[in-house]
């Protein structure tokens, strides 16, 4: 049950989604700190690849953003943070959600013998 594919893929989302929030929070952090480039965490196209493969174990990856800098060398931009932040958040509630969801499902099963 815990190796399915769908939970191991839920524990890679989760585990990218939280590194997401840590990369976004250090973006915010430096946003005045010359030459900074703000980090970008993808996972997306490497967890379909992975539940294609019926494994679902997938590694995020984070690269440095190649957006435009502003003169002191910066491109993090607050707005573009912000949001991330916000939808980063929410596919994590809904992540957790869908794990709470299977966690009750055993509750349930297992009170019900």
């Amino acid at each position: 049950m815990f190796d399915s594919v769908t939970s191991v893929a839920m524990k890679s989302a989760l585990d990218a989604l939280a590194l997401r929030q840590r990369v976004i929070a250090d973006n915010i952090a430096n946003v005045q700190t010359p030459g900074f480039l703000a980090g970008r965490v993808s996972f997306e196209d490497a967890l379909t690849r992975a539940v294609d493969r019926g494994t679902g174990a997938a590694e995020a990856s984070v690269e440095r953003s190649l957006e435009p800098t502003r003169t002191n060398g910066n491109n993090v931009n607050l707005d573009t943070e912000t949001l991330s932040n916000v939808d980063t958040n929410l596919r994590y509630q809904v992540a957790t959600r869908s794990i709470d969801g299977t966690f009750s499902a055993i509750r349930t099963a297992m009170r019900s013998n």
